[in-house]
């Protein structure tokens, strides 16, 4: 009997130098993030001076102006267009037989009179 009680005390030995050894590991863990955590608060401050800029931003800017509107298209162009389709209409109004050579030629002076 005598050998199982040195056996237990082997292993009662063995379970408190390994508690012994977690524990110092645990305490030295936990000291090290301390001073880490202690050294980042001191640090920030200046960290946070030399990413300041040397002039403020402005937070928000305002978009680009629209780009300019197109040029509207000269009406010599668009009325002459129209003016020859407007001739047009009246001639095939008068080769219908609508309207009397009087009034085929009343009606294209009228247009390009300008009215």
């Amino acid at each position: 009997m005598m050998r199982r009680r040195s056996v237990g005390r082997r292993v009662m030995r063995t379970a408190a130098t390994t508690a012994v050894v977690v524990g110092t590991a645990g305490a030295v863990s936990h000291h090290q993030q301390q001073k880490y955590a202690n050294q980042a608060a001191a640090d920030q401050p200046q960290q946070m001076e030399e990413q300041q800029p040397m002039e403020p931003q402005p937070e928000y800017a305002p978009p680009p102006p629209p780009p300019p509107a197109p040029a509207p298209a000269p009406q010599a162009a668009s009325a002459g267009s129209d003016m020859v389709a407007q001739i047009e209409q009246l001639s095939q109004l008068h080769n219908a037989g609508v309207l009397s050579d009087e009034e085929f030629t009343a009606a294209k002076a009228k247009l390009l009179a300008g009215g």
